[in-house]
């Protein structure tokens, strides 16, 4: 699916002043449980698009551009927070009249999903039936940052982020993805695309405050996922160089619960984009469903 046929199957949310573009399998179905997807930084829900099909079939899947993401608004004075990510998520599922939602994030999602876990645990308001993490930054003392997103964390950050260009966007995803794995010509220039969407390439220096969220609340998203008490899965690109298979081995020095942990070995930072049918096949397995239809199909 091209990312513009992806912006047709969409909606507009309205929230706040804002509107926030989100994409909805199957409104007001009844009899499919519901399943959203959280996307990360600083790409948009298009990233799911590759297991999307997959997940469709067994889902209502739902997935929301955050705010300074994707299709969505990126107003340039906003204090962009993990916080603020949490509530439009759940304004959106009080929009959608859902009460009870599986969980799938990946990334700056992750944190958002941590943050949604430490409300959840402590008001019940919305259920999460059960949370699946892909790479992300968990623990921030194991989120090994690029340079160039140091870059755009420092005093300097505002003037990095003009003078990035479409090359250093492309060198910095290949350096993330598996040498076996790598994005294409073709999804480098669809994701470039989004990411310049209302111009949202110029926004990247204010969206990174998640590094600081992360830092000021590590306490309470660790002890989200240990008080979490659903069915948890963690799936693993091994080869990440910022939150791979060091991350996976703090995750069980810190987490102390059940947890289903699949590490893909030959994989890097985006699991779901470089590959999607291994993580459909392991996501429907730990949900219980039968995954041998999709085995021949990526």
């Amino acid at each position: 699916m091209q990312p513009q046929q992806w912006l047709s199957n969409g909606k507009i949310f309205e929230y706040q002043g804002h509107q926030l573009f989100y994409i909805d399998s199957n409104p007001g179905c009844r009899h499919k449980p519901v399943l959203l997807l959280i996307h990360g930084f600083p790409t948009s829900s298009y990233d799911w698009q590759k297991v999307w099909p997959q997940l469709v079939e067994h889902f209502r899947c739902i997935s929301m551009d955050m705010l300074g993401f994707g299709y969505s608004d990126k107003p340039k004075q906003h204090n962009y927070s993990i916080h603020g990510q949490a509530d439009l998520h759940e304004a959106l599922l009080q929009h959608l009249n859902v009460n009870g939602t599986h969980l799938l994030a990946h990334d700056y999602g992750d944190t958002v999903a941590q943050e949604l876990l430490a409300r959840a645990n402590s008001s019940g308001a919305i259920e999460y039936l059960s949370v699946c993490l892909l790479n992300g930054g968990l623990f921030p003392e194991t989120h090994q940052a690029r340079l160039a997103q140091k870059l755009l964390y420092s005093p300097l950050g505002s003037l990095v982020n003009k003078l990035m260009s479409y090359r250093q966007f492309c060198r910095s995803f290949r350096a993330i993805f598996g040498p076996n794995t790598q994005p294409s010509e073709r999804d480098l220039r669809e994701l470039w695309q989004i990411l310049q969407y209302k111009e949202g390439n110029q926004l990247l220096y204010k969206l990174i405050t998640y590094m600081r969220d992360r830092r000021q609340h590590r306490q309470r998203w660790v002890e989200a996922l240990n008080q979490y008490p659903g069915p948890l899965q963690l799936i693993n690109g091994s080869l990440d160089p910022v939150s791979g298979k060091h991350m996976v081995e703090r995750f069980r020095q810190l987490i102390d619960r059940s947890t289903d942990i699949v590490e893909l070995a030959q994989i890097g930072h985006y699991p779901q984009w470089e590959a999607p049918n291994n993580v459909a096949n392991a996501y429907l397995r730990f949900v219980g469903v039968n995954p041998m239809n999709f085995l021949f199909h990526s």
